[in-house]
């Protein structure tokens, strides 16, 4: 066993309350089902599992092949405040008895609903240790105060997200004992897209439904303003009846206000209407592809700001039951309405659309890191909780030395010769690089890139490195708004309209973002280089051919039809040598390495060359830094500072020239693409 001071197998309870809790414990429970050697694991089921009009979801339990040890009717009808508080009364009632017959050593409580904070009020009062998933979350309603009482008595946490840990952190929990692991359910979609889905749309939806020509939707209410939520319903329903496209609705969960939903529901006929089905439960696999292969999804679950963001399918998250929540870009919010126009306005808005796979909430990975620690458990430690009154200084959790190394980038390089790709960590540093002769052609080059990412990606794992995306850098001119090569240079073979950004977010899972080489090297030099902190600076880049990046205000220039910066084609002789993209006169045709090579050049000519095309950009944009980057940069920068101070103007004479000291512009720059946008909403 790990190192953790215990002699013998550690008893584990899972305590699971309805479908949804089940969803995110259930790869928990398979994980230590595999491991008998460190665990015995014991199930208890509670809640609205064992109700029949909330579909019998125990049974789902059984079908996995888990022994359940203990059920418990805890749920005291009624779907009101009232019902709810006797409900939680008759759970600890109830709960001792099992527990006292168990005597396990961990109890493993998920999320924010009235039956766990009865199971972790019954198990802090008997001295049992709580391990409780998914911590330190915001959203809304009553939940956030039930999360948050349950992470004041349990003794251990797993969090899904690095703000929810940070939250964990300033609710004085102890450092050593959160795990950031992502969510577990995380671990079963990442893997779950590709099967076969089209029998379960079938299923589920009828035989002449179609793949993202269908919505999903799952509302509950808001025990805090129900009568509201209930009008919110209303008029999702009357929305989607307008909207006319078949819809997949689950019944509400069993929170006060569930009977009003209900009678809504009946109402207005949804159970009976062609282009509905009304059903109180779907089985967790089947789900996962139902939201997957949606056009859209809408209500208020959880799961819509979640689980749907690994998928990129769209989301209308309706009212403040999630108004906390951390989402990707596919979900729209829709705060409050007064008519169905809005949320009418909404679907028009979002359906059939295709977002950027999210990993906010994780990685694949949650298990195995959630099994090492329960390993890590030390049973002879003191049970009595600590709290850190005031957050404990220079704590590795509080860092951001530490975070900075762990939030990383995966960049690639696609350059006529060879393709890279790198892990690179917030501080620029280059964790890992691999490199491999660039394919000829588009077919082999895409399935390499796929390759190398996802070895990458497998790696940074075992690194610790979490990566919150992938940036692209290659030659040619590029859409980075669709993520599209437009045309490419004639160092790189069938490479003109290839739109890399859909297979490589549908591979791994991750945002990507696409842009220029010259472009990436520009925004190397503004995160890490000697453009930090400028508002206006230019780089060339000088080798194979030449190029560069404008920067200016700091924001870089891609220009109206993304052709900015190709200062490479900048004419400096009406009668000059011919120049690959055509014309003639270029500074490429006179400052390239190809041009050194074809023409056997002299150095001095091809620098001056280059330094009245750096003259022209002095007196086009006026920037503050030129800075040189490239193999031939320090061979160039003594002869373009003389050409500026014969052929300048005076008031530019004075700009300062430099060679840029990074090593790897194009890496740099197409990670901190990932970087810089991934994480403003962090700092």
């Amino acid at each position: 066993m790990e190192k953790n001071g215990n002699n013998r197998k550690l008893r584990v309870c899972v305590a699971t309350c309805n479908r949804a809790d089940y969803s995110k414990l259930a790869p928990i429970m398979f994980g230590i089902k595999t491991e008998p050697e460190f665990f015995d694991l014991d199930v208890v089921v509670l809640g609205s599992h064992l109700i029949d009009d909330y579909g019998n979801t125990y049974r789902m339990i059984e079908q996995d092949d888990f022994d359940i040890n203990t059920r418990l009717h805890t749920i005291v009808r009624g779907e009101d405040e009232a019902a709810m508080v006797e409900s939680v009364g008759l759970a600890l009632v109830k709960l001792p008895d099992v527990l006292n017959r168990l005597k396990p050593d961990i109890m493993i409580v998920h999320g924010d609903r009235f039956d766990a904070l009865a199971l972790a009020t019954s198990a802090a009062l008997m001295n049992i240790r709580i391990l409780h998933i998914e911590g330190g979350e915001v959203s809304g309603t009553i939940d956030d105060s039930i999360r948050h009482a349950i992470t004041k008595l349990a003794h251990y946490h797993v969090c899904c997200t690095r703000s929810a840990e940070q939250h964990l952190i300033s609710m004085c929990e102890d450092h050593d004992r959160i795990l950031l692991a992502g969510c577990p359910s995380y671990d079963k979609l990442l893997c779950a897209k590709n099967k076969d889905y089209m029998s379960i749309i079938r299923m589920w939806l009828g035989d002449d439904v179609k793949p993202k020509d269908y919505i999903v939707a799952l509302q509950h209410p808001v025990t805090t303003d129900i009568k509201h939520s209930i009008k919110m319903f209303e008029l999702t329903l009357d929305a989607l009846i307008s909207f006319n496209k078949r819809t997949l609705v689950l019944f509400p969960n069993i929170d006060a206000g569930s009977k009003e939903m209900v009678r809504v529901m009946r109402k207005k006929g949804i159970e009976h209407h062609p282009n509905f089905r009304a059903v109180k439960h779907v089985p967790f696999e089947q789900f996962i592809q139902l939201v997957a292969h949606a056009g859209c999804v809408i209500g208020n679950s959880s799961c819509g700001v979640r689980e749907v963001g690994a998928f990129g399918t769209p989301v209308i998250n309706l009212g403040t039951r999630q108004i906390g929540r951390e989402t990707g870009e596919n979900v729209l919010h829709v705060r409050d309405a007064d008519t169905q126009d809005k949320i009418l306005q909404a679907l028009h808005l979002q359906f059939g659309k295709q977002y950027p796979c999210s990993k906010i909430y994780g990685d694949g990975n949650a298990v195995p890191r959630i099994l090492k620690f329960l390993k890590s458990i030390d049973l002879q430690e003191p049970l009595q909780k600590k709290f850190c009154f005031p957050p404990v200084k220079d704590n590795i959790s509080q860092d951001i030395d530490h975070i900075l190394e762990t939030l990383s980038a995966l960049a690639v390089d696609l350059g006529g010769t060879n393709l890279r790709v790198a892990i690179v960590s917030m501080k620029g540093e280059i964790v890992k690089k691999y490199t491999q002769f660039n394919p000829k052609t588009y077919e082999e080059r895409i399935n390499l890139i796929l390759q190398m990412c996802v070895e990458a990606a497998a790696e940074a794992v075992k690194l610790n490195c979490r990566i919150l995306g992938i940036g692209i850098s290659t030659g040619g001119r590029v859409n980075p708004r669709e993520g599209v090569v437009l045309h490419s240079t004639k160092l790189i073979q069938e490479w003109n309209s290839v739109d890399l950004r859909t297979p490589l977010s549908d591979t791994l899972h991750l945002p990507v973002w696409v842009d220029n080489d010259g472009n990436c090297a520009a925004m190397a030099e503004r995160k890490f280089g000697q453009g930090k902190g400028l508002e206006n600076f230019v780089t060339f880049i000088t080798g194979t051919g030449i190029g560069g990046g404008i920067i200016h205000q700091h924001e870089l220039i891609h220009g109206s039809s993304f052709c900015a910066a190709e200062l490479g084609h900048l004419v400096v002789s009406l009668d000059g040598p011919d120049c690959s993209c055509g014309s003639h006169g270029c500074i490429e045709a006179y400052a390239s390495g190809m041009a050194l090579q074809k023409e056997a050049k002299k150095l001095h000519d091809a620098g001056t060359a280059l330094g009245l095309g750096v003259v022209n950009i002095l007196h086009t944009v006026n920037p503050s830094l030129v800075i040189l980057s490239g193999i031939l940069a320090s061979h160039y920068i003594h002869t373009v500072k003389d050409v500026i101070r014969q052929q300048a103007l005076s008031s530019v004479q004075d700009v300062d020239v430099v060679v840029s000291d990074l090593v790897d512009p194009a890496l740099l720059g197409a990670a901190s693409m990932v970087l810089d946008y991934t994480t403003r909403r962090i700092y």
